[in-house]
């Protein structure tokens, strides 16, 4: 698996890096191919044509999804080339899961209507540096391309 992390975080070094971090390396375990790529609203995607899936992930902020990502989905080239692509999501929040699934995944996935969503995963404060709950998403991401491969 060719796997690409787009990313959004207004802090270098802060909890949503280490979550990347954490991500990648757990996927690289797993024999993957991990690159990493942080979002611009206005940038050029046309890179992400060479990897098999597309982990999107930001932090929340003010309700909304960090703003380059939801901003690289609406203004930039990236929807187009992920067209029938093999997606996964997270976001950091500090909402309750609950509301975090109702209110902050839709914002992503109204905007991947043509895609399969491989695993998709809110982490609360504590769970961020959490190998337990890190390596349970990178399995489930793992697993479901599997199935989606075959």
């Amino acid at each position: 698996m060719r796997a690409i992390i787009l990313f959004d975080s207004k802090t270098a070094g802060g909890s949503t890096d280490k979550l990347i971090d954490s991500i990648g390396l757990e996927l690289a375990r797993t024999g993957a191919y991990v690159e990493k790529a942080k979002c611009k609203s206005t940038g050029d995607y046309s890179f992400v044509k060479d990897f098999d899936v597309v982990i999107m992930g930001a932090p929340i902020y003010y309700l909304i999804v960090s703003s380059q990502l939801l901003g690289a989905l609406m203004q930039s080239n990236l929807k187009e080339y992920l067209a029938g692509k093999k997606v996964a999501l997270f976001l950091t929040c500090g909402s309750p899961e609950l509301m975090a699934n109702l209110l902050y995944l839709p914002q992503l996935k109204m905007n991947l209507v043509d895609n399969t969503i491989l695993a998709e995963r809110i982490f609360a404060p504590d769970q961020i540096s959490d190998p337990t709950v890190i390596a349970k998403y990178v399995l489930e991401l793992s697993d479901a391309y599997q199935k989606e491969s075959h």
